[in-house]
C-alpha cells in the first residue's frame, strides 16, 4: 500500500523538529566541555548524555560538583532529580500522542524533554504531533550524544562556551515555540510569576528547587484564573477527540 503524502502540518512539524533539534544538540558541547572541566572522564560525560539525557539535570549535576567536589555527590543527584521530576509531567500530557504499546512508549520515555514536548504540543493535528515528538527528540538525542563527546574531547580547547553562543541556542528555540502561545492575559500572568518565583528563589536556594517552586507558582495561578477573561480563546485541545483514531 502506498504511503500517504504528509500535510503541510506535518511538514512543518518535521521542519521544526530538525531546527529545534539541531540547535538543542549544539548545546551539547558546552556540556560536555563543562564536564570534563568539573571533574569528569569523558567516557562519564558521554554516559550522562546516554542515560540521563536531560539537560538541566545534567548541567545541575556537573554545577554542584564543580562547586563541591565528590563530597557534593549527594546534593548534585537530588538537585538532578529535581530537575527531572517534571519529565513525568510531560510524560502524562504526551501519553495520548505517542499512543500504546510498550516498546513504543520505552522509546519515547528517554525523548521526553522540554523540546520534544514543546514541538509536538505545538501542532493541532494527531500525526502531526507525533511527527514533531519523534522527529524532535531523536534529533536532539543523536545530536547532543555526538557533541557531548566533542565537548568533552576538546575541553578547554574551546575556551568560553558563551563566546558561541551555545549556552542560548536551546534556550532561544523553546522561546521560539513558547512566545506565540503567550496572547491571553492569563498565560501571561502565569508566565511571569513562574518567571519571578524562580528569579527571586535562584541565589538562595540549591539548584532544581527554584524550576520546582515556579511550576508550582504556575500552576496556582493556572487554577485560580486570575486574570481570564471570558472572551479569551483557549488554545485548541491538540488532539481533538474526534480525531483520536486514525484509519
Amino acid at each position: 500500500m502506498a504511503r500517504r503524502p504528509r500535510t503541510a502540518q506535518e511538514r512543518a512539524a518535521a521542519r521544526s523538529g530538525w531546527a529545534v533539534g539541531v540547535a538543542t544538540a549544539l548545546y551539547g558541547i558546552s556540556f560536555g566541555a563543562l564536564a570534563t572541566a568539573s571533574g569528569l572522564d569523558v567516557w562519564q560525560a558521554c554516559v550522562l548524555s546516554l542515560v540521563m539525557f536531560s539537560g538541566g539535570s545534567q548541567f545541575a549535576l556537573i554545577g554542584v560538583l564543580a562547586s563541591g567536589g565528590v563530597a557534593a555527590g549527594g546534593t548534585a543527584i537530588a538537585s538532578a532529580a529535581l530537575l527531572g521530576v517534571r519529565n513525568s509531567f510531560y510524560a502524562l500530557r504526551l501519553s495520548r500522542i505517542i499512543g500504546p504499546g510498550f516498546w513504543r512508549r520505552s522509546a519515547a520515555t528517554q525523548l521526553t524533554i522540554d523540546e520534544s514536548t514543546a514541538v509536538a504540543t505545538a501542532q493541532t493535528e494527531p500525526r502531526a504531533q507525533r511527527i514533531g515528538f519523534w522527529v524532535t527528540g531523536l534529533v536532539v538525542y543523536l545530536g547532543w550524544n555526538l557533541m557531548t563527546l566533542a565537548g568533552a574531547l576538546l575541553g578547554n580547547l574551546i575556551g568560553d562556551v558563551k563566546a558561541y553562543g551555545l549556552d542560548a541556542a536551546a534556550a532561544a528555540a523553546f522561546l521560539g515555540l513558547l512566545w506565540p502561545r503567550l496572547k491571553a492575559r492569563q498565560t501571561q500572568a502565569v508566565a511571569v510569576a513562574a518567571g519571578f518565583v524562580a528569579t527571586l528563589l535562584t541565589p538562595f536556594l540549591m539548584p532544581g528547587l527554584p524550576v520546582l517552586a515556579a511550576a508550582v507558582a504556575a500552576i496556582v495561578f493556572g487554577v485560580l484564573d486570575l486574570f481570564g477573561r471570558g472572551d479569551d480563546r483557549p488554545h485548541p485541545d491538540p488532539i481533538p477527540m474526534e480525531r483520536e483514531v486514525e484509519p
